[in-house]
């Protein structure tokens, strides 16, 4: 039984965990690691506040959840997993590559529990999506598009966007890590990527110094049902009309999955509109309630959470690769050097 929690970082998302968890575990001592203790914590539903790793390693926290900026995530994750603690790490897992094969073996050798946090996987109509994918309703897959946009500014209203981890490079900003839930999603459905072709630009006048639009070509591994699928995915901060959705194409008809209205419709071949097929207006925390459903199951029964800490390494290793492949022009193969550490089964469906 869950006793006591540690939250690293105490913004809107840290808040969001802190009143999940206590909602779901009865008796649950919950604290706080930040940079300072302040006047907002009045009403942020945890019991204490430490401003140093020590003193929250004194607490003895069983579990964590990592949400403060990317850029310090893999620094007081590995602190944390050295000491035993389960580890639930906020998209993206990390800023960089760099350290993240290190932490996952230690917590594996340790029987850790290191889950990343891309809580669209728990989204029923994505679940619904990958069924019926799996289940050919249009056949074999042949294209995919996928896009994922909105105003910055108009994301946490009352708040400066301009401070916020989204617009600065240094805490991990800007469209690719910030967004990087379709990369997550992507691979989930269609497997590995083996190589990307991007282009990511500052477009707008937005007050950032981080990519506000990025627009990446994802081709996915060869299996024998898919022998060269391949995606666009076009992301950005900057469109007014706030979108989310995927699209399947496939030999008989297209598949259409939106996160926004919570939908996935099917236009057969031959047909001349969009039939709906599945319908489930998402909650605000329903997917952080399944996820956090999730994590703690893992934690009890010691099985493989379903989106590991090797998820957010293979979505870094594809950010990276797009990084590069923007500044070069030329389309870079995404080489991962720990597939030793992939959970195995996932994509089975698709060879």
């Amino acid at each position: 039984m869950l006793e006591r929690l540690l939250i690293v970082g105490l913004g809107s998302i840290g808040r969001r965990h802190a009143r999940l968890a206590r909602e779901l575990v009865a008796g649950l001592q919950i604290a706080a690691l930040r940079q300072q203790v302040s006047p907002d914590m009045a009403g942020s539903g945890v019991d204490y506040c430490m401003t140093s790793l020590a003193e929250a390693l004194k607490f003895c926290p069983q579990a964590a959840v990592i949400a403060n900026p990317a850029s310090h995530h893999l620094e007081v994750a590995s602190d944390l997993a050295r000491a035993g603690v389960h580890l639930l790490v906020e998209k993206p897992i990390s800023n960089t590559t760099r350290g993240l094969s290190e932490l996952i073996e230690n917590c594996a050798s340790r029987g850790l529990t290191l889950m990343t946090g891309y809580n669209l996987r728990f989204l029923p109509s994505l679940v619904r999506f990958r069924e019926l994918l799996e289940a050919r309703h249009v056949g074999r897959v042949l294209s995919v598009r996928a896009e994922v946009g909105q105003f910055l500014p108009s994301w946490r209203p009352g708040s400066d966007y301009r401070q916020s981890v989204s617009a600065q490079a240094a805490l991990g900003g800007g469209v690719l890590l910030e967004l990087s839930h379709e990369i997550d999603y992507l691979r989930w459905l269609f497997g590995e990527v083996g190589w990307v072709s991007a282009v990511q630009r500052k477009q707008s006048g937005l007050e950032t110094d981080v990519e506000d639009t990025a627009h990446l070509v994802l081709g996915f591994a060869e299996t024998r049902a898919a022998p060269s699928l391949i995606a666009s995915l076009s992301m950005d901060f900057i469109r007014h009309d706030t979108t989310r959705c995927c699209t399947a194409i496939g030999e008989t008809g297209s598949l259409r999955w939106n996160a926004v209205t919570g939908t996935v419709e099917v236009f057969e071949q031959g047909g001349d509109a969009w039939r709906s097929l599945y319908a489930h207006p998402h909650q605000r925390d329903e997917s952080y309630l399944a996820e956090w459903r999730h994590f703690l199951k893992c934690i009890a029964d010691g099985s493989a959470p379903l989106i590991s800490g090797y998820d957010g390494l293979a979505v870094l290793q594809i950010v990276e690769a797009a990084r590069r492949s923007s500044s070069t022009g030329a389309t870079v193969p995404v080489v991962s050097e720990d597939s030793g550490l992939r959970d195995p089964g996932e994509t089975a469906w698709k060879s």
